[in-house]
């Protein structure tokens, strides 16, 4: 209990700092290759992407993520339907066959 009450308290106190989360990106980019011009460019192209678009480049990946699950969920839900409507209809042909 103590720990889910210390993990809701934490979420209200840091909820101000989503904006500063740009910025990890380009910090780890400095951290792991040491070159400060491609953190610069990295965080630039978001932000270009932000201001044109109005959406940061890693919620046009979930749209595109959440996008191609609902495809796959349609083209499943339509195989089914047209599997179900086959088989009906072999069930039919073979009726008209037999008389």
């Amino acid at each position: 209990m103590r720990n889910i009450l210390l993990i809701l308290i934490s979420f209200l106190l840091l909820g101000a700092c989503a904006q500063s989360t740009a910025f990890i990106g380009p910090a780890i980019t400095v951290g792991s290759t040491g070159n400060v011009m491609q953190a610069g460019f990295s965080y630039a192209s978001n932000m270009a992407v932000k201001k044109t678009t109005g959406k940061t480049p890693s919620e046009h990946v979930s749209l595109y993520v959440e996008d191609k699950k609902q495809e796959k969920k349609i083209r499943k839900e339509m195989v089914i339907y047209l599997q179900s409507h086959i088989e009906i209809m072999k069930d039919k042909l073979n009726l008209k066959n037999k008389l």
